[in-house]
């Protein structure tokens, strides 16, 4: 992934007195159903109180602050996926009030967002609102730049998206613009695992189908030295070696994929672990009944649901002693608590490790919540934020949100 940092001045040592500062922001945060008024109710924060050291830095240094994001895919305006909604929450998290535009270009944003003075803050309405958002149009792209003079992409969310907020508006300002906080987190913390890990290098890649992961685990090969497959989909490698695997997921269509891939991996000398045996339930269901049988014997009526005791012990001591462990997907269904235990354990044993001075960096949706579920994501290097965003890069494609800013 060609994402360098530049040698420019880094986020926090600039200041932003009189500077009207347009942020690109990833609000597009899970909501609850619509009440009687159609208000909506912002049923997790995280990603706004993300953004908040980006925010509060421009404010802290003199500058007004203008918000742009999408929430949700939209076919045109919808009153439920009005960014309205989380004014009150994004004010109780700054403590101060905020100012919402009704649009995100045109007069009416420029009424809230060209009266700004230091120390406030607008939000404006949902880009998505706009076709043009997602179709990286350069037109919309100027209207919306006309909301700020300095332009700061924090949304690392949205980076492998051409969009015209992430991507295109950045020429209209050659020299005036940066990575926010997060996204400078971002960046590092995947360059630390690409480019700059210590060794040895473990990876651990989990989640239900190889075809999602297959671009990624290729990438890895150059890079680590183990490489650790668990979830749905490491059945295709089982029944792929002749294995069976009852009901379990499996790609059929990737059995020659995943072989080439072990085959690849043989020849660079990448130690790769597969489960040797799965805790298994007799129906996809929180209260199936569970029982454990060897990865390659699993009968019919029965599908792996998390990998076994045997497995997790492997597991644990291939990351025993590395030094940078990168962490993606979860080892089984880990949202029913019946089936939880292996990806629990595979947590713990990344926090152990950073304990003991490994860079641990957490990255996609599904493992970003196994992490928050244990209660033991701030014990791990880094958390990242972004699940697509973050599979592309780690396939090394030049994310267009990063090279955007990168380019002078």
């Amino acid at each position: 992934m060609e994402t360098t940092l530049p040698n420019t001045m880094p986020f926090q040592n600039r200041t932003f007195e009189g500077v009207r500062t347009l942020i690109r922001v990833d609000f597009n945060v899970p909501m609850g159903e619509p009440g009687d008024d159609g208000s909506r109710e912002v049923t997790d924060d995280t990603r706004i109180r993300a953004a908040l050291p980006t925010i509060q830095h421009v404010l802290d240094t003199g500058g007004s602050v203008v918000l742009m994001s999408h929430l949700g895919r939209p076919k045109g305006r919808d009153a439920a996926l009005s960014l309205r909604h989380i004014v009150s929450i994004l004010e109780r998290n700054l403590g101060r009030p905020v100012a919402f535009a009704p649009d995100c270009v045109g007069d009416e944003a420029l009424e809230v967002t060209q009266s700004l003075v230091a120390g406030e803050v607008a939000l404006l309405e949902n880009l998505r609102f706009h076709g043009e958002e997602k179709a990286g149009d350069e037109f919309f792209a100027g209207q919306l730049a006309e909301n700020g003079d300095f332009y700061i992409n924090d949304a690392f969310g949205t980076a492998h998206r051409a969009h015209a907020s992430t991507a295109i508006i950045a020429k209209f300002f050659p020299e005036d613009k940066a990575f926010g906080c997060l996204m400078e987190g971002e960046v590092k913390a995947l360059e630390q695992v690409l480019r700059g890990a210590e060794k040895p290098v473990a990876a651990v890649i989990g989640g239900a189908k190889v075809s999602s992961k297959l671009a990624v685990l290729k990438n890895l090969l150059d890079r680590v030295d183990k490489l650790l497959i668990g979830g749905g989909m490491a059945y295709t490698f089982v029944e792929a070696q002749g294995g069976e695997v009852g009901g379990s997921l499996v790609e059929p269509d990737m059995h020659a994929e995943a072989l080439s891939l072990l085959e690849a991996a043989k020849e660079k000398g990448v130690e790769v672990h597969l489960p040797s045996d799965t805790v298994c339930g007799d129906g996809f269901s929180p209260n199936a009944n569970k029982a454990t049988y060897p990865t390659g014997a699993i009968p019919s009526g029965w599908q792996g649901m998390d990998i076994g005791v045997e497995s997790r012990a492997s597991f644990v001591g291939a990351l025993d002693g590395c030094r940078t462990i990168l962490w993606n997907g979860p080892m089984g269904v880990f949202e029913f608590d019946r089936f939880a235990e292996g990806t629990k354990c595979i947590a713990e044993s990344i926090v152990k490790e950073t304990g003991q001075g490994a860079y641990t960096l957490v990255g996609g949706g599904d493992s970003v919540a196994a992490v928050n579920k244990a209660g033991l994501a701030d014990q791990v290097s880094y958390v990242s934020t972004g699940g697509g965003a973050m599979l592309e890069g780690l396939e090394g494609k030049t994310l267009p949100g990063i090279s955007a800013i990168l380019d002078t």
